[in-house]
């Protein structure tokens, strides 16, 4: 009870300063799809009041206030308050709820707390359905609240594939203005699925499936939650738009395609002060991603951050405007990688930035394999152009530091390195080796540019 009083009192002091910020503002008003909370915290935190109050860090040290709904009068809760809940039948899939018209002007919460629908703490009972029944209760509660997501304690999936025949084991489907926080832990327990992944020798597999799926999500944040042994992908985000991810922990033993993040077909995507260390790519970037950024991320072990592969099937729509920053890869057997299949339909990836990278004992700190995945002899048809490397530093195990290994039909065009300076771990000489690229090189050189 004094926990729920603590968020009943914390969201009415947060929501005063919002309705006497708004009562004071000139501003029009918002469209419900422009989630206002996501972009006025910054403004709440600026007022040097006594009365100011950080609401994100009142959520975390009170277990469960995470989201509002789009006309800024009442917000809706769930508290996960267990130590382990077992999810399996099926998936768990979140939908947005959402109606005209609802009870403007009340400042209140709710609480939806998945122990009183029936969930159970320990790893022996399933509580699928308990969760089922919180998310309903919240949608029938209040159509017009965005569906949050929060949990303090641990998620684990089953170990029966069966289980799981879609894309994802915790599915957000066309949610707008989510928010996934809590400091947890979701653990898709991959180990005891791995081995039915043949992916490797069957060019037609079917990936199993991912710990979190998004598609069609827009205006969404992910933070503070940990993710271990995906069965499949970590996180899958697909056909979505103004999804923010930061603070984030992703572990994997070294299960196969087990890449942290995967990121298709979707617009406005940013990154930040994550670490990953997979058993596959950190973070791969997919066909139709636009405006991507990946900043101050950790990387290592896995195989690097990736644009791709590209070109296995056909139409696939072009990848522009990446930008990877401060960055850290750390034993990883690629470091920045581009890749792309042979005998691909045409598409392009293009306007690339890599900027202020350190490579600690990194196999292959830079690389474009444009014959990737295959052993046809026909050329990939995938255009890279417009790529800059900008203050690459650190150490490789490998003697050939650059490699560009591009198609002969479409060759790369303005490849641009600045500022690169990476030494072998032994002191050996390291080289750099280029095929069908054209380069362009500024500043201080090591290896030397081809």
């Amino acid at each position: 009870m004094a926990h729920q009083e603590n968020l009943v009192k914390i969201a009415q002091e947060g929501f005063a300063l919002v309705e006497e910020f708004y009562s004071r503002s000139r501003r029009p008003e918002r469209l419900p799809h422009e989630n206002p909370v996501q972009k006025t915290y910054p403004v709440w935190r600026s007022f040097a009041t006594p009365k100011t109050i950080d609401t994100y860090q009142a959520a975390k040290k009170y277990g469960g206030i995470v989201v509002l709904d789009g006309r800024r009068k009442y917000r809706t809760s769930y508290v996960w308050d267990y130590n382990v809940a077992v999810l399996s039948i099926m998936k768990v899939t979140m939908f947005f709820c959402f109606f005209t018209g609802g009870r403007a002007g009340r400042a209140a919460v709710t609480t939806f707390n998945v122990l009183s629908y029936g969930a159970k703490p320990g790893k022996q009972q399933e509580s699928t359905q308990a969760f089922f029944k919180a998310w309903k209760a919240a949608c029938d509660f209040d159509r017009e609240a965005m569906i949050p997501h929060s949990t303090r304690g641990t998620l684990q999936a089953v170990s029966d594939i069966s289980a799981y025949p879609d894309k994802g084991w915790i599915s957000f489907d066309e949610v707008n203005g989510l928010i996934l926080t809590g400091g947890g832990t979701i653990d898709g327990k991959g180990q005891d699925v791995w081995k039915y992944d043949d992916c490797k020798t069957n060019p037609n597999c079917v990936h199993l499936a991912a710990s979190i799926y998004m598609t069609k999500v827009k205006n969404a944040k992910v933070k503070s939650i940990n993710l271990i042994n995906s069965m499949g992908f970590h996180m899958h985000i697909t056909n979505s738009y103004l999804v923010r991810f930061h603070s984030l922990k992703v572990t994997s033993e070294d299960g196969p395609n087990t890449d942290g993040m995967h990121i298709s077909k979707s617009n406005t995507v940013k990154v930040s002060r994550s670490v990953f260390r997979t058993g596959d790519d950190c973070i791969s970037i997919g066909q139709g991603s636009n405006n991507v950024t990946i900043n101050q991320v950790t990387c290592g072990p896995g195989h690097g951050i990736s644009v791709g592969s590209l070109g296995k099937v056909q139409n696939e729509l072009d990848v522009q405007g990446l930008i990877v920053k401060n960055c850290t890869l750390v034993g990883t057997t690629n470091g920045l990688r581009i890749k792309t299949f042979p005998a691909s339909g045409p598409s392009k990836a293009s306007g690339l930035l890599f900027k202020d990278i350190i490579m600690e004992k990194v196999k292959n700190p830079i690389i474009i394999d444009q014959n990737y995945g295959s052993k046809s002899t026909k050329p990939s048809r995938v255009k890279i152009s417009d790529v800059f490397y900008q203050n690459i530093r650190g150490t490789t195990i490998s003697p050939v530091a650059v490699n560009l290994k591009c198609s002969s039909q479409e060759p790369c065009k303005n490849i641009r390195f600045h500022n690169i300076n990476l030494r072998h771990t032994s002191n050996v000489r390291v080289s750099s080796a280029c095929t069908n690229a054209v380069v362009q090189r500024t500043g201080l050189q090591s290896p030397q540019a081809c």
